[in-house]
């Protein structure tokens, strides 16, 4: 690649993300689960490029508040969100086989299902991009503590993976919402840090680690569903 990734470690998010929209144009895409990271990086993104590419994977199992955000979203800044479903016949067949709550079964089965409902769709997403912006920091997981800004996406046929946030804390996060009152997920307000399909989450109790309300039953070290594994 003709440009100095490590260059772009000591940007702000702002500018890592304009870097990433000049390089790449409409092969760059924001992909958004509407956490609190991703609606801080969909406020910066729309007041950098309005039309800038975003995404979300709707996996048929989200909370329902997490769809009242979407549209909240779309209101507020008039853009649109390109939705990526997976495939109804696979569903069917995986829980023909395994049942409708597979995922408590066990690592493999959850694994199973999180590549059908997320990771083959987001392969679909992607299929014509360069490069996405994540919203992923260092300190939400075990397994993210080495994340760069801007790093090679080893799993996603080498694209660049931009991960603008990668050096803020949570306090930092909450800092923008609030400041330029960008809307979140009313769970937030129910101790849910961390918010992904509606089964695999649950609130975290005082004290808890951010992630360990995500699938809660397995061990912090398998917390990642596959979307940024070997990033």
């Amino acid at each position: 690649m003709s440009f100095n990734i490590e260059g772009l470690e000591s940007k702000s998010p702002q500018e890592v993300m304009k870097w990433a929209l000049e390089t790449f144009k409409d092969r760059v895409a924001l992909a958004s689960s509407f956490g609190a990271e991703d609606v801080v990086l969909i406020d910066m993104l729309v007041k950098i490029s309005p039309s800038a590419r975003i995404f979300t994977l709707d996996t048929g199992r989200l909370p329902q508040e997490t769809y009242d955000l979407m549209d909240k979203i779309r209101e507020k800044y008039k853009i649109n969100i390109e939705a990526y479903y997976p495939d109804t016949r696979t569903v069917e067949g995986v829980v023909k086989e395994h049942g409708f709550n597979l995922f408590y079964k066990s690592v493999q089965l959850r694994q199973l299902c999180c590549k059908v409902r997320k990771i083959d769709p987001l392969t679909r997403a992607m299929k014509d991009l360069d490069a996405w912006i994540c919203g992923l920091r260092r300190q939400q997981a075990v397994t993210r503590t080495e994340i760069k800004k801007v790093e090679i996406d080893a799993a996603h046929n080498s694209i660049l993976k931009i991960n603008p946030l990668a050096d803020w804390t949570e306090t930092d996060v909450w800092d923008y919402i609030k400041k330029n009152k960008v809307p979140f997920n009313a769970l937030h307000d129910k101790n849910y840090p961390s918010i992904g399909c509606a089964p695999c989450t649950r609130a975290v109790k005082p004290g808890e680690d951010v992630r360990a309300g995500r699938w809660w039953w397995e061990t912090p070290e398998q917390k990642e569903c596959g979307l940024h594994k070997g990033g």
